[in-house]
């Protein structure tokens, strides 16, 4: 017989929960809008305000003329102009006309990083927190993302946002945690080639830690810090490597011509690239067995500088007379390490090992430039600390140089045209963002070569300079 049950049915216990699908009122999300946007109102409260108080044309005449005061700045001092007015208003300029609004939230659901609610209608897009806008080119945003999403998801979708922005690049990092920062270049910024850093009056105005040899997007100086650090340089034919031999070189004239820095090149295409400028050199090798002989004698001077430091409890060494700063730079390091003889190779790889883990405090700095920077090739080539990647041919030779991941972030050096009008352009990762950062190369031409070693050329001593047999 069946007896009904006193236990409840399961279905008064399994309520199916409808999430409605109104959003919230358009009153309260806009006075979360102005909530975190106060200017927006504060503005246009203080303009009636001031029409109140003074009338409404002394009011129109002000702005009037405060905008009159801007134009006629840009026209008649963009230095000043360019540097303090034009990022503040460019920035707020693209902010409410790029980066705002439904536009940026469409933008952001059609290259799949926000999400779109099919009820509603509603994008739940990452909020803009930040606009700086340093150059014309160059647009630095700070993002919040949505929950869900992180670097790699960014990283993944930097080509299709560029097209949608019509970018030239997007170059996404972290900032903090649920915090990105994407660095959008709206077009090539270098149009017109970097002439040749200027030489200092005197060696009072050397600063060998930021030796000016180019600029960088932004518009700033573009420096290298020689003491202590060593830099390789890689691009191919074409490239522009030359102007990381002879900037460095105009930076530091004066510390040359008075005795502070010994310059040591190995050119081993037969002093073709180098040559011009051999009375400024210490050493000049032009073929392997010269090569070998020059990389000795810095070691040897290297092991001498370490036996001085240990006697009289030193940790460094700093730029004298006594002792100067060496800086041997290597001319197609590949012709030294991967395609000489066996012998010569070995050697040389034995004789850089050392150069490059043991110089840092002994002053002696090692510049590489290569064209291919696999490790079959430059077998040292993470004992360097300061990697720069003009244009290379393939885009695995980003990573090798930069860093891994460095292409994913934005440094598309493998993109690079190999033409005269793009030769110097190259990337570098900035050590604070980790983001690559784009610069382009001063153009040392031949006049200014001559010029260089007609002031800074140091005086000959009564033996021989050159490893090859140059007679001073």
């Amino acid at each position: 017989m069946h007896r009904p049950s006193n236990r409840p049915s399961l279905r008064h216990h399994r309520e199916v929960v409808r999430h409605s699908s109104r959003p919230v009122g358009g009153e309260f999300r806009g006075l979360a809008w102005l909530v975190r946007h106060p200017l927006f109102a504060l503005v246009p409260t203080a303009l009636i305000a001031v029409s109140v108080m003074i009338g409404a044309m002394p009011t129109a005449a002000a702005l009037g003329l405060l905008a009159f005061v801007v134009v006629v700045w840009g026209r008649l001092h963009p230095p000043s102009f360019d540097r303090w007015a034009a990022p503040t208003l460019r920035a707020f300029w693209r902010r409410w006309t790029a980066y705002r609004g439904r536009r940026w939230a469409t933008l952001l659901a059609d290259c799949g990083l926000a999400q779109t609610n099919h009820h509603t209608g509603h994008i739940n897009a990452p909020r803009i927190l930040r606009v700086r806008s340093a150059t014309p080119s160059i647009d630095t945003l700070r993002v919040r993302i949505t929950r869900g999403q992180d670097l790699t998801l960014w990283a993944g979708r930097t080509e299709p946002l560029a097209d949608a922005l019509r970018a030239h690049r997007v170059a996404v990092a972290r900032h903090k945690p649920g915090v990105l920062t994407v660095v959008v270049e709206r077009e090539m910024p270098f149009r017109f080639p970097i002439p040749a850093p200027p030489i200092p009056d005197s060696v009072e105005s050397v600063d060998l830690g930021a030796l000016l040899v180019g600029q960088d997007e932004y518009g700033h100086g573009f420096t290298l810090r020689l003491p202590g650090r060593h830099v390789i340089v890689g691009g191919g034919t074409g490239s522009g490597k030359s102007g990381f031999i002879w900037s460095p070189l105009c930076s530091m004239g004066p510390a040359i011509r008075d005795g502070l820095v010994r310059v040591h090149v190995i050119d081993l295409k037969g002093g073709a690239e180098t040559q011009r400028g051999a009375p400024l050199f210490h050493r000049h090798a032009t073929t392997p067995a010269d090569a070998i002989a020059l990389l000795t004698d810095v070691r040897d001077e290297m092991k001498a500088r370490q036996a001085h430091m240990a006697e009289h409890g030193l940790r460094r060494l700093d730029v004298s007379a006594e002792f100067p700063l060496d800086v041997v730079m290597i001319d197609e390091m590949a012709m030294l390490t991967a395609y000489g003889e066996r012998t010569d190779v070995r050697d040389a790889l034995r004789l850089l090992a050392e150069i490059l883990t043991q110089g840092r405090a002994c002053l002696t700095s090692v510049m590489g430039y290569v064209q291919e920077p696999t490790k079959d090739v430059v077998d040292v080539r993470e004992l360097f600390t300061t990697r720069i990647c003009l244009g290379v041919t393939a885009s695995s030779h980003v990573d090798m140089l930069l860093g891994d991941g460095a292409r994913e972030r934005g440094a598309l050096a493998d993109q690079i045209p190999g033409d005269p009008d793009h030769a110097g352009i190259g990337y570098v990762i900035d050590q604070a963002s980790r983001l690559p950062i784009r610069f382009r190369a001063c153009l040392v031409t031949d006049d200014d070569i001559d010029q260089l070693v007609q002031r800074c050329a140091p005086p000959a001593p009564p033996t021989l300079r050159a490893v090859d047999g140059e007679v001073a």
